[in-house]
């Protein structure tokens, strides 16, 4: 067994070269004080927005205001033109129930006083049938 020569691998002359076991990875994307300072910048940017969209509502609400306001003399005067004519119709309606009644005065106020008094609904629509008295407390909503 002496007589078998085995021969050895050997490294190269001057030896292997350099192995390279560090990650060499490129930088990617901005560095953190960029994203840092784009991240503020964009919340700034968006306070600007918010700050200019709340002053033009603000400034949308008080139009539709002073529209309301405006318009109010008109529906008041609408609502108050409806609620003559009813007034009206049931003092009709008082005289003829009434007629045979005697010492009986249509249209005498029950209150003690000689300021005007409101009527309301109930008062102006008790000789009507009940859906008119719904209809003008609730509108037209459809689940009544």
């Amino acid at each position: 067994m002496a007589s078998s020569k085995v021969k050895q691998d050997m490294p190269p002359p001057g030896g292997y070269g350099p192995i390279q076991y560090k990650r060499n990875l490129p930088a990617r994307g901005f560095s953190g004080y960029t994203m840092f300072g784009i991240g503020i910048g964009i919340m700034i940017f968006g306070y600007w927005r918010i700050a200019k969209w709340n002053r033009e509502r603000r400034k949308l609400l008080i139009e539709d205001l002073e529209t309301r306001i405006a318009l109010l003399p008109l529906l008041q005067a609408e609502s108050d033109r409806r609620s003559l004519r009813v007034m009206r119709e049931n003092l009709e309606e008082e005289a003829v129930i009434m007629k045979d009644v005697p010492g009986w005065k249509v249209g005498e106020s029950v209150f003690h006083t000689e300021r005007w008094v409101s009527p309301t609904n109930e008062e102006l629509y008790n000789l009507r049938p009940r859906e008119e008295l719904i209809r003008s407390t609730f509108g037209f909503l459809k689940y009544m």
